[in-house]
């Protein structure tokens, strides 16, 4: 075959010599990643001997499947005759039955081979969760938890402190309170016996009553060593990553016996200074511009929380690999330049070689793990986000899956948690389906005169909302039905607010008036994503109820699947199509007079209603056109403004609060909103 022939049987539009095209994905890391994840989570639930046992078992057969081919190795002779191959016959080299048979033996090899790795992986996977999980049984905490013992702990944090939501328990809202994960170094017993121990503890501290203060707690920085008392409960789950919960008596402030290294005071001073920046800003925006750059959701109030998780945009507000890989596009440009002689992005307009950019690239990844705190979390966005990098600077998509199984591999060998962590299932799920699901619906939505850029953009939300609402509907019992559209508005501006942010952040050591002139710069893209969420969360239709547990998450996947295929046969389709898209929109919208007709709420003429708001009461009586009064808001706001809403109640002239307890009066936020 002839030079021109094999080029154009390459089916490249360069022919076989063009160095960025890709062969098929090389999916060999994949078993053995999914192998260890596997056996980690279940040996995370296993008792010691079971997991020893499963150890032993997989190492043992591993050791069978390659001992045959050490023996082989060590056995060879050093010189072979060769192989005897049968003349040609037509011009083509026939193998001959011996070599034939040598082949078949090689891939038998290779498949023993292939197995004992997934073996050897699945045991260093178990193996690691076993040692981990030895760290709960160890030193007498869990002895103690058991009697509800009261003790003095001296404590390390080892996270970030995290506020809890007042909660409604029967009539009255429960206390505020702050949890932190921490090790406990030193624990002194009900009789006064001290041991030294290395054992992971829940903390919770109350912060409701006089004296509390949330923001003491909250400025807590991992490393800080305090000084502790309280009464201990064991842990509600198997599942706990901690030995036990330490219950603190009072709500004072946090008493600090031993301050944070230097590497958490450098990231906190930074975080400290993002926050100084954005004083200045709308509410909303001031909330959400530290968690768009470095996670800190602290100033986020429920509502806006509430309002992202109904759109399905909360990945915004978690530390992910996204972040860091638009400073990084920034720095070497779009996928597929950082290698040609034309590569973009500021890197070669400032002058800089291409191993300076690698450099400044892992420069910017290594500060990023810093002010992000290198929790396994932190890490495992980091991981994504160098796969992305790579993806970046070589714009080969398909050589990324074994990047990513590798990085699986690592992060769950390094932390057995994440194995059973739904944060890091649905961090691998999105980013595999980016990799592998989001370019080919992109290139058949191109096919179909999509523009490429908002093919790409509906390709990838698309990808990973497919990938992602399964698993969601498993501990949220609902589907956003409009995550789509709202994640790919919100898009536009997370960009440059992230970008902007990340320049505020650099620049509020230095300088604090210039870190506030970027953060205004950032709080306007800010403002319109959480504009974004709260438009789509206040839309009738915005999320609808699902069967929670694996059950109803197999179930959306079965759905999900069956559209799929269905929307395949859409373009021979058009009206199919066009029907379909309205009756989601009418299924978001809900207009009140095709509700009315098809479920028969709220009855025409009403003039009398109560409201299903769980424990307590809302009443609502009619008093004109859009009008009414309401008696009781119950304890839920978004119930109460759900139920204002289906009976197109635009005006309240009076509000009547028979008792305040926390059933009939914490709704009335939701009677509010928006409401003359």
């Amino acid at each position: 075959m002839t030079r021109a022939v094999v080029h154009a049987a390459s089916g490249h539009r360069l022919g076989a010599s063009d160095p960025r095209q890709e062969g098929p994905a090389d999916l060999r890391l994949v078993p053995p990643a999914l192998a260890a994840w596997a056996a980690t989570a279940l040996a995370l639930g296993a008792r010691g001997w079971w997991t020893a046992a499963g150890v032993a078992a997989c190492v043992a057969v591993a050791a069978l499947l390659l001992a045959p081919a050490a023996l082989r190795t060590v056995r060879a002779p050093l010189g072979l005759p060769a192989a005897r191959r049968v003349p040609p016959v037509g011009g083509q080299q026939r193998l001959s039955e011996p070599r034939q048979r040598q082949r078949q033996r090689r891939r038998r090899r290779l498949n023993g081979t292939a197995l004992a790795a997934l073996l050897l992986c699945a045991a260093a996977g178990a193996a690691s969760a076993g040692l981990h999980g030895a760290d709960l049984h160890r030193g007498p905490l869990p002895a103690l938890a058991d009697q509800s013992a009261y003790v003095t702990a001296e404590l390390t944090v080892t996270s970030d402190p995290r506020p809890i939501r007042p909660r409604i328990r029967g009539d009255h809202m429960a206390a505020g309170s702050v949890v932190l994960d921490a090790e406990a170094t030193r624990v002194t017993a009900p009789g006064g016996a001290v041991t030294a121990t290395r054992t992971p503890v829940l903390v919770i501290v109350p912060t409701g009553g006089p004296g509390g203060s949330v923001e003491q707690w909250q400025r807590l920085l991992p490393s800080t060593r305090l000084r502790m008392a309280g009464r201990l409960a064991p842990p509600l789950s198997a599942d706990d990553r901690f030995a036990a919960v330490l219950r603190v008596q009072g709500d004072g402030p946090p008493p600090i016996t031993g301050p944070p290294t230097s590497l958490q005071r450098t990231a906190g001073d930074l975080r400290t200074g993002l926050r100084e920046a954005t004083d200045g800003l709308a509410p909303d925006a001031r909330a959400l511009l530290p968690g768009l750059v470095v996670g800190d959701t602290s100033r986020i109030p429920p509502e806006l929380h509430d309002a992202f998780e109904a759109t399905d945009l909360t990945h915004l507000l978690a530390v992910s690999g996204s972040n860091l890989t638009l400073v990084l596009v920034l720095l070497i440009g779009p996928p597929g330049t950082a290698l040609l002689a034309e590569r973009r992005g500021l890197a070669p307009r400032l002058g800089i070689t291409l191993r300076g950019t690698a450099l400044i690239g892992g420069g910017l990844t290594l500060a990023f793990v810093v002010v992000c705190r290198p929790d396994p979390s932190v890490l495992r966005a980091a991981a994504c986000g160098l796969i992305t990098l790579l993806a970046i600077a070589t714009g080969r998509r398909r050589s990324l899956i074994p990047a990513l199984a590798a990085a699986v591999l690592l992060l769950v060998l390094y932390d057995p948690w994440l194995a059973r962590s739904y944060g890091f299932l649905l961090s691998v799920l999105a980013t595999g389906a980016l990799l592998t699901i989001g370019p080919g619906w992109s290139a058949a939505l191109q096919r179909r005169g999509v523009p490429p850029r908002l093919a790409e953009a509906l390709a990838a939300s698309a990808a990973a909302q497919a990938v992602c609402a399964p698993v969601v509907a498993v501990f949220a019992a609902r589907v956003s039905l409009v995550a789509i559209p709202c994640n790919l508005v919100a898009e536009l501006a997370v960009g440059p607010a992230t970008i902007l942010g990340f320049a505020a952040l650099a620049a509020a050591p230095l300088a604090i008036p210039v870190a506030e002139a970027l953060a205004q710069c950032a709080g306007w893209p800010a403002g319109w994503i959480a504009s974004v969420a709260r438009a789509g969360a206040a839309l009738p239709g915005a999320e609808v109820g699902w069967p929670d547990g694996w059950p109803g998450g197999l179930l959306l996947a079965a759905l999900t699947a069956l559209i799929v295929l269905v929307a395949r046969r859409l373009p021979r389709r058009p009206w199919v199509a066009v029907v379909c898209a309205l009756l989601l929109l009418l299924a978001v919208l809900r207009p009140a007079r095709l509700t009315r007709v098809v479920t028969g709420w709220p009855p025409p003429g009403w003039t009398f209603a109560m409201c299903d708001v769980g424990q307590g009461d809302t009443t609502v009586l009619a008093a004109g056109d859009g009008a009414a009064v309401v008696v009781d808001a119950g304890p839920d706001p978004e119930l109460a403004d759900r139920c204002l809403r289906d009976l197109g109640v635009t005006r309240v002239p009076l509000v009547l609060l028979t008792h305040f307890h926390a059933d009939h009066v914490r709704g009335l936020p939701g009677v509010l909103r928006g409401r003359a």
